[in-house]
Formats: C-alpha cells, structure tokens, sequence
C-alpha cells in the first residue's frame, strides 16, 4: 500500500535556512571550491566545501569543515538565526595532516531545540584575520517522547560511473530529502566508490549522452591517501549535497566501496588497476580519510591513521537508539558461506558482544540496527563466494547465518523489543517480514528489514532470498536491468517516522520525485511485529 505526506514540520516546529542554505547552494562546482590547497594561499581562510554535523543527540553533536589553508576552526552556535546571543567553541588547528579538515564537538546544547551555528576559520598567526562564516543548523534529540522523531536513510553515491550531472541538477536527491526537513539522515554506506573512475562522458542505450562532472581523484582507482580524499571530496563539489549538509545532521557508516568492491580484512587482489595490492594497506587509508571527512564520533584522524571504530549507538532520545553496525571491518574472508562453525561472521566476536550488552541496556522505545549489508538476500562475490551474510542455502543457519542466528535468539530471549533492520547496498528499494514459521531457524521473534538506495548511484535487479530466517518480500521496486543511472531509474530512500503520542513507528519507501511507493506502521512494546 502507499500514502502521501506533508513535505515537513511546520514553521512552528523548526525554522528553515534561507539565504545562509542559498549560499552554500550557489557554491560553483569549479573555481576556488575545486582547488587545491596549495593553490590558494593569499587572502584569508575560506570554507568552500561548507559544513556539515554528524552524530547529533539530545545534548551534543559534531561539527565539520574544510579550509583551503591552514586555519583555526571556531564555532559559534545560537538558539537564534540572527546569532544574538553565542556560544563560542574553539576547534582544532586543520592543517596539512589532515587535509585542512577538522570536527568540533559540541557539548552542553539544549535538548530538542534548533541549533543554529556558524563556522569561522582563523589565520593561525593573526587570529583577527578571518575568513567568511559558514552557517548551518541541526536539531538536538528531544528529551521528551512526546516530540517524535523522523528521519531518512539511503547510501550509495557515485557509484557505477555515474556521477555529479550538471544537466540534470547533480544529485537530486538531495535537495529532495532537505525539503523534507528531517531531523537527520542515515547514510548506509557506499559513502564513496573509490573503486569507480568516472568518464566524462557515457552514452545511455538510448543515445542519450550522460555527462560526468571529473576529477584528477576520480580519473582512476583510489589507492594513495590523498586519492582516497579526493574521493570523499568529490561529492561536496554537489551544491545539492552542500545545502543539505548544512541543514541536515547525519549518521554515517560505511561499507566496501569506501576501500574496494567486496573487500575483507587480510585480501591480496588480483586486479590490474592496483599497484598496492593489501586491501589492509588501502583500508587504512580509506578509514583515515574517512575520518577526515565525517563527523564521526568514534573515529579520529590522528597522525598516521584513524583511530577508534565505526561501530556506535547514536541515542535520539527516549524513542529511538540507532545502533551503527560494520559489517566490513572485522569479518572473515568471503567464501561459499556454507562451514558450520562460524565465530568470525560478519561482525566480529567483539562486536557481536558489544551489540548485546548496548541493545540489552538500551531504553528507547526503538533500536534501529542500521546495517550496511541485508540479511536474507543473496549478495553474491563471484561465482562461488558470497559477499553478505545469506548464502543461497534455505537450510540450518551456515557460515555468517550463525552468528546472525545468534544475534536473533539473544533478541528473543532477553525480549528487546522495537527491533528493525535498515540497509542499502544493493541499489533497489523494498521491504522484508522474517517470520520464524517460514524458516529453517526458528528461534527468532519476527522483525522488518528495509533497505533503500541507490541515492546518486546504478540501480539493479531485486536479489533473490535465503528462507534460513523465512524472508518475505512484501513490497520491491528495481529496475529489470543492471547499472540503470540516475536518468533511467529514480533514485531511492526511506522515512522513518515515529509518533511521539501513540509511539508508532511508520516506514515509507520513496522513489526521487515525491512518490511514496510503500508504508509500513509499526507498534511499539511488541517483541515481534
């Protein structure tokens, strides 16, 4: 079934950027924004890539910015737009280790309130000479339930060679999900494809010429840090994904295309296009210049790497904790899937542990796992080797399906209840019931996965499913063939919205242009839905 909804809150809930997001959007693509630090020393700091908040709750969150020399990162947020009364935070040094990038954390903000902030970039020998602000705005997590909570997820972003299109606006999409005005956004991996040259041209089968906005970054694979980081900057050279960023605080984990299609800790590659051929090696280059580019609150770009982990919880008040997975960093090697004793998995012993201990602790009405990778469909890495967790095999839980099976029985027994799994990576939208009736592993109580995307990526067929866990597929929208771009296929993401009166938690699949395809109400206090 499908329904419609009000584009976003009221004025009354939430004020809404105006000239300081007209701003950030007339950004050019080209010029100062796309040069190189060292290219522009004279004159004063400037922030042209805009800014962008991350990992927000009830009373904190970061703030991120990139100048284009070595400056002083200084925030001052307000409860006003006219920035009347101030708090002033002092922020890092940015500087060439870290690509000019830096993050303040904010701390002691206002629960559920709109925060209004503006970023000022400081000549570190002459703190008075100081660059233009950049402003944005983000909404604290309400402390009280009774407020609701609502927002978005997706991933996917240039991926398949598609990449920023002046001719049909860039990506989209974006300025689509700003309108909606949620109070933040998912961002479910796929962040990047460093793995994916862009040509600055493609013909459609049709004859139709899409063209590539392109990068010296993006005119190969990444395998150097700073090739890496072009990547990750490639996407603010969006003046869709600038103003969104500037209204909009994200959660954002990561998958494989951060580092290299289907890659796992310890593979050597057999490719061509590599000269450095240890994914580790590439990883740790891609989870630094991760790191620099997010808002993170777990990872740290330090001196040689990043430190810390992607896995978190992100608590957004009494309704909802979102419990960040990585499912990339500490699993075994891709493989058939079928052995049948499996303590690696997908996440890591270590991880899975510190998932039950944060979802047993948890209060929130509703636990969003937020993985970068579904459950039951088949994501294959070749001919033989399964690159998910469902390995084809409708049988007894094998290979990764174990420690799953094992996350799901935990769940059960220790009745956690609000329980939905939210994922990406496959570039189509749809929705699945696991109902223990229908399945092979049985000791499970029900629950939904969604999984929306590609946000500004190709877009694929529907992946068949594994009944180990008894999926149904009650609702899919993919294309009938492989690698459609973005002016073949529309673009897809979620909605998450929960009540803050009755508690229901309601799903709504959306397609880019406004269309609702499917909705899903939830209700809270169920062990299985």
């Amino acid at each position: 079934m499908s329904s419609s909804v009000p584009e976003g809150p009221s004025p009354a809930r939430r004020s809404v950027l105006r000239g300081s997001l007209a701003a950030s959007a007339a950004l050019t693509l080209g010029g100062a924004a796309a040069a190189a630090p060292a290219l522009a020393l004279s004159g004063r700091p400037r922030a042209a890539w805009g800014a962008q908040t991350g990992d927000v709750t009830a009373s904190s969150g970061l703030v991120w910015v990139r100048s284009d020399r070595p400056a002083r990162m200084i925030v001052e947020t307000s409860s006003s737009e006219s920035f009347r009364r101030t708090h002033r935070h002092v922020g890092p040094l940015l500087g060439t280790g870290s690509d000019f990038t830096g993050t303040t954390a904010l701390r002691g903000l206002p629960a559920g309130e709109q925060i209004h902030y503006r970023v000022t970039l400081a000549d570190p020998d002459d703190p008075r000479r100081t660059g233009e602000p950049v402003v944005g705005t983000f909404r604290t997590a309400p402390a009280r339930r009774r407020d609701g909570v609502r927002f978005l997820w997706s991933g996917d972003i240039a991926g398949q060679g598609w990449g920023i299109n002046p001719d049909i606006g860039g990506f989209r999409a974006y300025e689509e999900m700003r309108r909606l005005n949620p109070d933040f956004f998912l961002c479910s991996g796929d962040t990047i494809y460093a793995d994916g040259p862009l040509q600055p041209s493609v013909t459609l089968p049709d004859g139709r010429i899409w063209r590539n906005i392109t990068t010296p970054e993006k005119a190969k694979v990444a395998e150097t840090l700073d090739e890496y980081r072009g990547n990750f900057r490639y996407n603010l050279l969006d003046h869709n994904v600038r103003a969104f960023n500037a209204q909009v605080p994200s959660i954002v984990q990561w998958d494989d295309h951060e580092v290299r299609n289907n890659w796992y800790p310890g593979q050597v590659l057999d490719d061509a296009r590599y000269t450095e051929k240890d994914v580790d090696v590439l990883a740790a280059r891609a989870s630094r210049a991760f790191a620099e580019y997010f808002p993170v609150s777990t990872l740290h770009a330090r001196g040689g790497g990043a430190e810390g982990r992607m896995h978190r919880v992100v608590r957004y008040g009494p309704l909802l904790d979102v419990f960040v997975l990585d499912m990339r960093s500490y699993r075994n090697a891709n493989s058939p899937g079928r052995q049948a004793d499996d303590t690696t998995g997908i996440l890591g012993a270590e991880q899975l542990d510190w998932l039950k201990r944060e979802l047993s602790r948890s209060r929130a009405v509703w636990k969003v796992l937020a993985a970068d990778m579904p459950l039951g469909l088949v994501v294959p890495d070749g001919s033989a080797n399964i690159e998910a967790i469902a390995q084809g095999d409708p049988g007894a839980p094998l290979g990764r399906e174990l420690q799953i099976a094992e996350l799901l029985r935990f769940i059960k027994h220790r009745r956690i209840t609000g329980t939905l799994w939210l994922t990406a990576d496959v570039h189509y939208t749809s929705a699945q019931h696991y109902a223990p009736e229908r399945a092979a592993f049985q000791d499970f109580a029900p629950f939904w996965e969604f999984v929306s995307g590609p946000l500004a990526a190709g877009g694929f067929p529907a992946n068949a499913l594994d009944s180990t866990f008894g999926p149904e597929r009650v609702f899919v929208r993919a294309p009938e063939r492989a690698n459609l771009s973005p002016m073949e296929s529309p673009q897809y993401f979620g909605e998450v919205d929960i009540d803050g009166g009755s508690g229901e938690l309601t799903v709504r699949l959306r397609a880019e242009g406004g269309t609702v395809l499917f909705t899903k109400v939830l209700r809270p206090g169920h062990v299985g839905q």
